[in-house]
């Protein structure tokens, strides 16, 4: 305590106080203030803009000039004080700044940063929200706005609304390996892709031979597994296999048709930010005509149905009876058999990408079928609490993407209906699949006009 009272004495004595520092500046300024008011009455910087004309010669505009000069010296006089106030503090200041206050001020001035880095990380993620939220804001007025300008209506009959969406801007930096590989394979922007994995692998085969006898070059089979890969290579078949993704890679080496059904949402969503047009198709499908040569292009997806005739796979109106209504005991009800998640062909469209984007989630969240999941996306309507998607759809003709329920309780029946050569067939709705697969080959392909004949309607048990 003696040194630190001795210090303050000694620093007392020997060095003016802060005050009288201020003062001696304070002082010294007022006087060089008054001193230049005198010596200089036009002021030590002259205005050009606003000072008097020098020309004029009577008492009151000498009055006020001067007035106005020693407003003007006056305001020079304070930047004086300040400037001969901040030169006379200074040093005080720094000879009395601590280590310790300096290591204060840099701590704090570190965490400001930080907490200003975690505010701009927040402000971004805010944006970014906003802009998710504004693209979802007057979308169809502002898709119709970017295919054209705004037209009347046309005379009765000739009015025609939008049904197809324009395609995505493709980004190659979303997967520049399957880029490449889609240079290669795809036709005019579109291909077939297959998900295969080990279990399935004489489907598979069966599936690209007849594929490649058709003679269409444009196919992909999505390897889930290594030994897929290495079949698919050995039998020069176009492969590409994922680069590593745990949660997807264990669904596919063990996963079965159904569980494999459910990654294909996931996996589409690169080749369609590519800006590739799919023709998704499972493995058990039969094809016999090239089907690009029949598709219509016009929708965001064109499936086919697993409906067996005009009603069920076009739609029709279903009456409910209530009797107890009475009156009222009639409703109607708009009907469609689902579209088979098992092939369809989808374009490179926002729409698009929002279904597959849908459909993925609500997987990944709850057991469903993904078939299920698939056609209440589509179809579901806007109502209150969920906002329905505006995706355009096709169904496919059902003769010529037909399901194995058309062919094996109706076509083969049909005297006329067998001479019809099908696209493709799906044999979908049968659980002897590969047995069936290669009956429907020899009666189409080979000819053998009884391969189908052994087959029950629906299936043994």
């Amino acid at each position: 305590m003696a040194g630190r009272r001795d210090g303050l004495l000694a620093r007392s004595n020997g060095s003016p106080s802060r005050g009288s520092r201020i003062a001696m500046a304070v002082a010294v300024g007022v006087l060089l203030g008054c001193v230049c008011a005198f010596l200089y009455p036009d002021g030590l910087f002259r205005s050009f803009s606003t000072l008097p004309s020098h020309g004029q010669d009577s008492a009151a505009d000498w009055s006020l000039q001067r007035i106005y000069s020693i407003v003007i010296l006056l305001g020079q006089f304070r930047l004086i004080t300040t400037c001969i106030v901040y030169l006379c503090y200074f040093p005080f200041i720094s000879k009395c700044e601590t280590s310790e206050r300096t290591n204060v001020l840099k701590s704090e001035l570190a965490s400001l940063s930080q907490k200003n880095e975690d505010l701009k990380k927040q402000v971004m993620e805010l944006t970014t929200k906003l802009k998710l939220a504004e693209q979802g804001k007057d979308q169809a007025q502002n898709q119709f706005v970017a295919l054209g300008e705004r037209r009347k209506a046309g005379p009765f009959g000739t009015v025609k609304s939008l049904r197809t969406n324009p395609t995505v801007v493709p980004d190659e930096s979303v997967n520049p390996r399957l880029a490449k590989i889609l240079e290669k394979v795809a036709v005019r922007k579109e291909l077939i892709v297959a998900l295969a994995n080990s279990n399935v692998k004489d489907m598979l085969e069966l599936w690209f031979q007849n594929i490649q006898r058709v003679g269409i070059p444009n196919y992909l089979v999505v390897a889930l597994d290594d030994e897929i890969e290495r079949f698919c290579n050995s039998s020069k078949v176009p492969v590409y296999r994922r680069n590593p993704d745990e949660g997807i890679d264990s669904i596919g080496r063990s996963g079965g048709n159904h569980a494999v059904s459910g990654l294909k949402f996931r996996i589409l969503r690169e080749f369609l930010q590519l800006g590739y047009s799919v023709l998704l198709s499972d493995v058990d499908i039969i094809y016999l005509q090239n089907p690009f040569d029949h598709l219509y292009r016009d929708s965001d997806v064109e499936s086919m149905s697993d409906g067996h005739n005009n009603m069920t796979a076009y739609g029709y109106d279903d009456v409910f009876d209530e009797p107890s209504m009475g009156w009222a005991r009639y409703a109607h009800t708009m009907r469609i058999w689902v579209y088979n998640s098992g092939f369809f062909y989808i374009r490179p469209t926002f729409p698009s990408i929002e279904l597959l984007d849908r459909v993925a989630d609500r997987l990944a969240r709850q057991k469903s079928w993904d078939q299920a999941v698939f056609n209440e996306e589509l179809f579901f309507p806007s109502h209150p609490g969920y906002e329905g998607l505006h995706a355009s759809k096709r169904t496919m003709d059902m003769y010529l993407f037909m399901n194995s329920k058309v062919l094996f309780k109706t076509v083969r029946k049909d005297a006329h209906l067998r001479r019809l050569k099908p696209v493709i067939v799906h044999v979908n709705y049968h659980p002897e699949k590969f047995a069936r697969m290669k009956a429907v080959v020899d009666f189409f392909v080979n000819g053998k006009q009884d391969a189908l004949d052994p087959f029950p309607d629906g299936s043994r048990y």
